[in-house]
Order: C-alpha cells, then sequence, then structure tokens
C-alpha cells in the first residue's frame, strides 16, 4: 500500500499540493513518495468541500517553499529508567481494612527495575521473556496504561514526554483476548469501529473503501461476511478473530500500535499471518510493540528489535541479527543452526536458577546500550514528524487548528471524539439490535419464562372474588408479581460482564462516550420490555379478576413495563460493581428477598419498628406494589371487601356455625353502637390501604418514585463506568 497514494490508501481524503517544502529551522526534507518519485497530479485525491472537517495539507507547508517530495520523517519512541513497583500482602479481605490481623504486612514487589530502550518507526518491537518476567506491565508502562503516580522514569516520542491525550489519539492498544460482538460479521465489526473512529465528515462510502482496504490488508476476503462466532455459534477461525482484533483498533491507522500477545493460541501458521499483517502495518509509517511468549525462526524473521525480559529488568536490547554477536561477546556462543530466541530464552532461564542470577546479563546489556546512545536520538521535532505521517496517510484528523496552533498544541490535529452524542448513540444502537437480533432464542427463552410464569400465577390466584380471602391474595399476587419482574431482569449481569472489556477498550480510545453507551443500553432494551410486560399484564389481569376495567388495566400494565426497566437500571448497576456472575447473581437474589421482605406485601408497614422503616422506604418493591395495590383498592372507596359473616374468614371462629356468626355480629355491633347485620359492610377499599399501610404516598406519586430509583441506577451505573473504564493500573 502506497503510503501517499489516496487509491491506496483510503484514509488519505485530504488536498495533496505538489512543489511545496518544510522547513524547521535549520533542517529540511523533501517530499517524496514511497517508491522515492516525486509527486504528480496523478497522485492527488478527490477534493472535499468541508475544509473543515479535515486539515488540510496547506497546513504542513511553510510560505514561499518548493519542493516535490514527501518528508522523511522518522518517529522514534524512547523509554527511560521505567520502574514501576506494587504492595502484596497476605489479608484475607483485603478490600475491607477492618479484617486482618495487625501482623499483616504488605511488601513492595518491583515489577519493573529501570528499563530502558527505543522503538522505531517501521520496525516491530518485540517483547521477549518468561512468563511473569513483567512483559505485559512494560507494554502497559509504555502505553500510558499505568498511573503516572506509581510509575518512575519517561516514555518519550521523538524527544517530547507523552501525554495521555495525544497518546488516545495516535496509539491503539490489542488485547491479548479477542474482545467483539460474537454475531456480528467481519465487515460489520470492522464497519462500526469505522463508524467510532473516522470522522463524521467522510462520506459512508469512504469509510466503506477504507474497511475494504483494511480487510485486504488483513487477509480476511474470504471470510468478509462471517460472523465472528462464540462457543454456541459456529464462525471465523482463532488466527482470523485475532486479525480483526487487530483490524478494530487499527482502523484509524494510528501511528503506535501496542500489541499483548497477538499470536498467543495461534498454530504455527496463523501466527505467522498475524506478524506478516503487523510488518505490513509498520511499514506503513507506524511503531508496532508487541509481547510475545517464544517466536519460531520464521517469526524472528520479521522482528526488528528484541527486548528480553527477566523479572523486570531488561537483559538484552538487540536486533535479532546482533543476538549471536551480543550473546558471543558475553561468552556464550549461540550454536549455528539454533534459534536464536529459543536459545536466549533458556540461557535466561539458566542464569536465573544460578547464584548470580542474571544481574551480570542486565549489566552487560546496559553497556551495549550506552555505547549505541547516539544512535537513538530523534532527527527531528515531534509535531514535524506527526505532520509528515499524517501527509503520508497516518490517524484520520477533524480539527480545524491553524497550522500556528497544531505548532503549540498536537492535540489539536484530532478531535476527541469524532463523533457528536446523538450520532454515536445511533450506532451503538444499532450495534445492539443487529447483535440482539441474530440470537432470537435468547428472547424467545425469555418471552417463555415470562409467559409461563404469567400462566402459573393466575392459575395460582384464579378470579379472586371480594372477600378477605381475595383480598389477601390480591396483596400476595401483587407482590410476588413485581418481585419476579425484578428476578427476570438479572439476565443483565452475564450481558454486561461479557461487553464490559469491549466498553473498556472502546472508551478507553475515545471510540464514543460514556453517557452515549449508557444512554443506548438504557432504551435500546425497551421495546422487548413492552412485548413483556403486555403478556405478563395481558395474561394475569383479568385472570386474576383485578378491578378497574381497560383503564385498571392500563396503570397495572403501566407499572410492570417501568418495573422491568428499573429493574434492569439496578442489575446493570450491580453488574458494575461485580467482575464475576455468580457472585453478581448473590448480591442479587439477596437485595431483592429484602425488597420483598420490606414492600409491606407481607409486613405492613405499621406493624414494623422505627428501626425497620427506613428500610421499607428504601425497598424497590414498595413503589411499584403500593401503587397496583391503590390502583385496585383506592379509585372506588365505597366498594365492599369485607361484608357480615366474611369478617370471620381467616380466623379461628371460620367454622362456627353461620347463625352463630351472626349472632356475634351483634354483639359486636351493640358493643361498638352499631346495628352490624350478616350482610353489612365492614371493611372498603380505602379501610385495606390503611390497614396495608399503602395511603402515605399516592399511586402517581408511587410511579414516579419507581422512575426515579431508575434514573439514579442509572446515574450510579454512569459513574462506575467513568471511573471503571480507566483502564489504568493503579
Amino acid at each position: 500500500m502506497s503510503p501517499a497514494s489516496a487509491d491506496d490508501n483510503p484514509l488519505l481524503f485530504i488536498n495533496q499540493k505538489p512543489n511545496v517544502e518544510l522547513q524547521n529551522q535549520n533542517r529540511s526534507c523533501r517530499f517524496t513518495g514511497s517508491s522515492g518519485r516525486p509527486i504528480n497530479k496523478e497522485l492527488e485525491s478527490e477534493p472535499i468541500n468541508d475544509y473543515s472537517s479535515v486539515i488540510s495539507i496547506d497546513m504542513l507547508y511553510s510560505n514561499g517553499s518548493s519542493s516535490n517530495e514527501l518528508p522523511n520523517y522518522p518517529l522514534l519512541l524512547s523509554f527511560n529508567n521505567l520502574s514501576y513497583s506494587v504492595k502484596v500482602g497476605q489479608k484475607l479481605l483485603p478490600s475491607l481494612p477492618f479484617f486482618g490481623s495487625p501482623d499483616d504486612v504488605k511488601k513492595t514487589k518491583l515489577l519493573l527495575d529501570d528499563i530502558s530502550g527505543v522503538a522505531r518507526e517501521g520496525e516491530i518491537t518485540a517483547i521477549l521473556g518468561a512468563s511473569g518476567s513483567s512483559k505485559t506491565t512494560l507494554m502497559d508502562a509504555i502505553a500510558g496504561r499505568i498511573s503516572k503516580q506509581r510509575l518512575k522514569g519517561t516514555v518519550t516520542l521523538n524527544g517530547e514526554v507523552l501525554g495521555s491525550k495525544l497518546l488516545k489519539i495516535i496509539s491503539a492498544y490489542v488485547m491479548q483476548d479477542d474482545l467483539l460482538y460474537s454475531m456480528l460479521t467481519i465487515e460489520e465489526t470492522l464497519m462500526f469501529s469505522a463508524e467510532f473512529r473516522l470522522p463524521r465528515s467522510l462520506s459512508k462510502e469512504k469509510k466503506r473503501k477504507r474497511v475494504d482496504a483494511l480487510i485486504d490488508q488483513l487477509g480476511l476476503r474470504s471470510a468478509a461476511m462471517t460472523i465472528i462466532g462464540d462457543e454456541q455459534h459456529r464462525g471465523v477461525s482463532g488466527g482470523e478473530r485475532r486479525r480483526v482484533s487487530i483490524g478494530v483498533d487499527i482502523i484509524h491507522d494510528p501511528i503506535l500500535l501496542f500489541l499483548d500477545e497477538p499470536i498467543s493460541g495461534l498454530d504455527s501458521t496463523s501466527a505467522f499471518n498475524v506478524v506478516k499483517v503487523l510488518k505490513e502495518i509498520a511499514k506503513s509509517g507506524s511503531i508496532v510493540i508487541m509481547s510475545i511468549h517464544q517466536p519460531s525462526h520464521r517469526i524472528l524473521s520479521l522482528l526488528d528489535r528484541l527486548i528480553f525480559l527477566s523479572n523486570g529488568q531488561a537483559v538484552c536490547s538487540e536486533a535479532p541479527s546482533n543476538l549471536s554477536q551480543f550473546f558471543g561477546a558475553f561468552g556464550h556462543r549461540i550454536p549455528e543452526n539454533e534459534n536464536q530466541a529459543e536459545f536466549a530464552l533458556d540461557l535466561i532461564r539458566d542464569l536465573e536458577d544460578s547464584p548470580g542470577g542474571v544481574s551480570a546479563l542486565v549489566e552487560f546489556n546496559k553497556s551495549q546500550q550506552y555505547s549505541k546512545r547516539d544512535l537513538d536520538e530523534p532527527k527531528c521535532e515531534l509535531k514535524d514528524a506527526i505532520k509528515a505521517s499524517i501527509v503520508k496517510g497516518k490517524l484520520v484528523t477533524t480539527g480545524t487548528a491553524s497550522n500556528d496552533d497544531i505548532g503549540s498544541d498536537l492535540t489539536s490535529l484530532v478531535q476527541t471524539h469524532a463523533n457528536p452524542f446523538w450520532i454515536e448513540m445511533m450506532i451503538l444502537s444499532k450495534r445492539l439490535m443487529i447483535n440482539s437480533k441474530r440470537m432470537p432464542e435468547l428472547f424467545v427463552v425469555r418471552f417463555a419464562t415470562v409467559f409461563a410464569a404469567a400462566i402459573i400465577t393466575a392459575g395460582l390466584y384464579w378470579q379472586l372474588d371480594n372477600s378477605p380471602k381475595g383480598t389477601q391474595g390480591r396483596i400476595g399476587f401483587f407482590g410476588f408479581g413485581i418481585t419476579l419482574i425484578f428476578f427476570q431482569c438479572s439476565r443483565e449481569i452475564p450481558v454486561f460482564l461479557q461487553e464490559r472489556h469491549i466498553f473498556i477498550r472502546e472508551t478507553a480510545y475515545n471510540a464514543y462516550r460514556v453517557s452515549s453507551y449508557l444512554l443506548a443500553h438504557s432504551l435500546v432494551p425497551i421495546p422487548s420490555m413492552i412485548i413483556l410486560s403486555l403478556v405478563f399484564a395481558a395474561t394475569t389481569f383479568w385472570a386474576v379478576g383485578l378491578a378497574g376495567g381497560f383503564s385498571g388495566f392500563l396503570f397495572f400494565f403501566i407499572i410492570i413495563c417501568i418495573s422491568f426497566w428499573v429493574g434492569s437500571s439496578f442489575i446493570a448497576l450491580i453488574s458494575g460493581l461485580v467482575s464475576h456472575v455468580m457472585v453478581g447473581f448473590i448480591i442479587v437474589a439477596c437485595l431483592l428477598g429484602y425488597f420483598l421482605v420490606f414492600s409491606g406485601a407481607y409486613i405492613p408497614r405499621d406493624q414494623m419498628s422505627s428501626f425497620w422503616v427506613l428500610l421499607h422506604y428504601t425497598s424497590l418493591v414498595k413503589y411499584p406494589f403500593q401503587s397496583i395495590l391503590q390502583n385496585e383498592y383506592g379509585d372506588d372507596s365505597t366498594k365492599c371487601f369485607v361484608r357480615g359473616v366474611q369478617f370471620f374468614e381467616d380466623t379461628i371462629f371460620v367454622h362456627l356455625p353461620e347463625s352463630v356468626k351472626i349472632k356475634l355480629l351483634k354483639s359486636m355491633g351493640h358493643v361498638l353502637g352499631k346495628n352490624i347485620t350478616g350482610s353489612s359492610c365492614l371493611a372498603t377499599g380505602g379501610k385495606i390501604l390503611e390497614h396495608s399501610g399503602a395511603t402515605d404516598i399516592s399511586k402517581w406519586k408511587c410511579f414516579w418514585l419507581t422512575v426515579g430509583f431508575g434514573v439514579l441506577f442509572r446515574v450510579l451505573f454512569y459513574f462506575i463506568l467513568l471511573l471503571g473504564g480507566k483502564n489504568k493500573r493503579m
């Protein structure tokens, strides 16, 4: 792929201007194509009308200059004296500071010990070492994924310290696990990544061209329309999945690319193909840094620089071609026809087990690197190097800064987010709906579960009459039904836990805002909630014999629907706090049990001691339960629910003859000064509400309080996502 060709590189959607020259103080560079020939009009891309959407190439040239070649401004990433330690202890409950004995002492473990090195544009730098040698830790330190307060040393690009904001813009980090939506095809996955990362000013057609070019570059054309797949759905192979993961993060053609063990778990052919793709990415003008366990001879031939680690120390930093000379000078000659990387790793392992350890090799490596320090000096300033990278097609810029602005602030090259809030929400919603649509069995199972629960519940509480038994049955039905709805929402726990790492990866590099993700996940499930609510309400309302007619049914349906949404919000909050599915289910079961006990369905508020009243008002079940209880008994205050001898139901006098019950009623009326007969109304709906402690808040206030709980849970979930999505070690 020619770096200066818009036809070959669809990222290069900028007007190119021949016969100009870029001056940088006393240094000048000539603009040439990858083949060394001058740029001509054949390389000019299609003009664009919206110049505010991309950086014009005019910004990259000084006035009055002339040249006809692209600049060769090499990027040089340097990391110097990196040290990082963590405190480890033996506490049984480290998250609870009041547990553990006073003798518990936290020890400091050094993960990185004074490591220095460089990585150059156009090269693959591989970090090698045994398990536990801090390969990923070193890469995280270079990639800015460790808190600056804990990390000692500096990371610079062309001599300038990299800030976290600029690093997010110009880099990408491919995690070890393939974090992808299982039911999207390769093309859809990369297209959604393009929608998130590429400027909104680029047309859909140009974004699709970029995706098609990337599919060809990754060697995925034959599988482009195949879904990613998972354990239940057959999809692409492991090697193809890994290349898709790389493609998702390089859609915007970053300058820095970090990969955490990209060939781990792959067969030799798939691993070689992945590294071959990385080599092409490096040649296009990127700095590629990857961790790897033990490369084969073929893979070793594709690597440009190796950094061997042992217990957090750099023991060798050389090009593969120099390994034999390095270890020969150290006194351990590499035999001919031996895999040099394997020999080095075996030697390091032997030295680790020796009395002196690897200290001698560490000092020898430092002396070798010190002798080459003059070769690792940057040849130009960072702003010029980044500008030249953009000219070659690296990055996609959406800034509107002037040339002077760019010189003072490199982050003005690119906006923080490529799309406005509402576009992000639309893209996220579309992706969620496609992924869900292709797994209809999940909704079918949920639908069947709700319908079966509604049928069983309707059968248990079939056609309740207006008697004390009927009233008791209705109260039990309302409490049980609302709690059942909340339990149905517990499916959100595994769903979010599966998406958590995708969310962290995408938001870590500004693919979209946390608020966009939150609203998309809040709104997309609503249609399915409406269907499930309608099924439950329509199946139970008339079967149980609830009052209120159509208006009563409509309110009952609204409460069931809002309970589904609030339950989903509550489960989302819990899923943001836990890291394991079973832990989440246990917490949800305990909390829903507490909500039901203190809702007033089984113990009226007036019968609770003042100590427990606060828990009653914090019960999530209380408000939807009380609202539908008032919907049933509060609309017609004159309707009678306990008449005459019905008073003795559910008492020890229930088996007395009816004549005796009437005499008892007359005696009670004589004492109370009232005429009570066998047909006298003893309790209306209002009295039942008073006895149940359900008169303190009206039904519509209960509705709005229920909605308020849902909003509160979503807001808390937002802050959890905001804090948990920083993706940095502390």
